[in-house]
């Protein structure tokens, strides 16, 4: 592509999963446009990758109708920033991750200035608010989806759109065997060893990791020893997770800040909060209990919206339950705690699980996502040039 080098791109990932999404994407950008600028709302990975934050994605990570409301004032400050650099200084195009509530009110103002708009993992239209369809079909120029049923989905309702397989499988990966993993932790290698993901974001945290840690502790009671650990996200301290028990809680848990993936490969089960979490899990193929709490209000009125039958990306992709989901009132420790103890203790259980998130993994499509999707973000800016 010809004079691609002077291109300005503004990319908002508004999430810690989109800000890891995002940076493998300017990767990819860049060996096609090695002098691509790049500014916007992003985290670590983004930040790492080169990328003038405008704004920090960590003030953003919100999750809930009632949460995004607790947040409005960060909110608003974020949307003038990039309002403002959009006025000033008006990218080649405008690349929006995921973060549909903030990211269509940005599409609009972009589209105004007559900026581009590339739409990089698709908001979940339809699981809830399939009425946005309509928003995104108006405002946004490509689409480029990353789970095997959203193409569909968008071409019965006459948007042009391509499917690029999961960016996960670029990166989803244990650098080391279990052994050697375990090893390095002076853990022997036939323990038992349980994840604890309790989300990236601090409301996750505070709703999550108190259930997850008394579960564990019943789990131990029940099995004897075992290894409980649990990856820092990079969009936490370790002092959010001692502000919500981690000090009290009775068991033993390994906080580890790196090797996250050979941390999940190790372990023979993982306790996790739903979200992107579980299909990395499944790529890993490692058994998994999904579970989520919100507030009350919250809750009640997505019961209302949510038109899927599942809650997990998992069980959506496979359109079959694989992984069990214990939601909101089902979120107790007794009963993550006697799910999580059957697939370690039942082999039975484990090896259809393990099938399960095999058939998942197949379905996710092959690597390079990233290198796809950037060829279709450029082809893009091309175009307006």
């Amino acid at each position: 592509m010809a004079n691609l080098n002077s291109l300005q791109i503004m990319l908002v990932a508004g999430e810690a999963s989109g800000d890891m999404h995002g940076a493998k994407l300017v990767a990819a950008m860049r060996e096609q446009a090695p002098n691509l600028a790049v500014c916007g709302i992003g985290g670590p990975a983004l930040t790492s990758c080169g990328m003038e934050i405008l704004y920090d994605s960590s003030r953003l990570a919100v999750v809930g109708i009632i949460e995004v409301i607790s947040h409005f004032r960060f909110i608003r400050e974020a949307m003038r920033a990039l309002e403002k650099r959009l006025r000033e200084q008006p990218p080649d195009l405008l690349i929006l991750i995921d973060y549909p509530d903030f990211n269509l009110i940005l599409a609009k103002k972009a589209k105004l200035l007559g900026i581009p708009v590339f739409y990089y993992i698709s908001p979940q239209v339809w699981a809830w608010r399939s009425g946005r369809v309509k928003t995104i079909k108006k405002l946004v120029d490509r689409l480029a989806v990353i789970l095997p049923f959203e193409k569909e989905f968008y071409q019965k309702r006459g948007m042009k759109v391509e499917y690029v397989g999961h960016p996960l499988l670029d990166t989803v990966r244990a650098a080391r065997p279990r052994t050697e993993f375990l090893a390095s932790l002076g853990i022997a290698p036939e323990s038992k060893v349980i994840g604890i993901l309790p989300g990236s974001r601090r409301r996750e945290i505070a709703a999550m990791l108190p259930t997850f840690l008394a579960a564990a502790k019943l789990i131990e009671e029940q099995m004897g020893k075992v290894f409980f650990l649990l990856p820092l996200a990079p969009t936490l301290s370790e002092a959010d997770l001692l502000a919500n028990g981690l000090a009290e809680a009775g068991v033993e848990v390994r906080v580890i800040r790196e090797n996250r993936y050979e941390l999940m490969a190790a372990c023979d089960a993982v306790m996790a909060a739903s979200g992107t979490v579980s299909l990395e899990l499944a790529i890993l193929e490692v058994p998994m209990v999904i579970s989520y709490k919100v507030s009350p209000l919250t809750y009640f009125l997505g019961r209302r919206l949510i038109k899927v039958q599942y809650a997990s990306l998992v069980n959506l992709v496979a359109e079959r339950k694989v992984v069990p989901e214990l939601l909101q009132d089902a979120a107790v420790p007794e009963k993550i705690a006697a799910a999580t103890v059957r697939l370690v203790a039942n082999q039975a259980e484990r090896t259809r699980m393990l099938a399960g998130l095999a058939e998942v993994r197949e379905q996710l499509g092959g690597p390079g996502a990233s290198v796809r999707a950037a060829r279709l973000a450029l082809s893009l800016a091309k175009d307006k040039r």
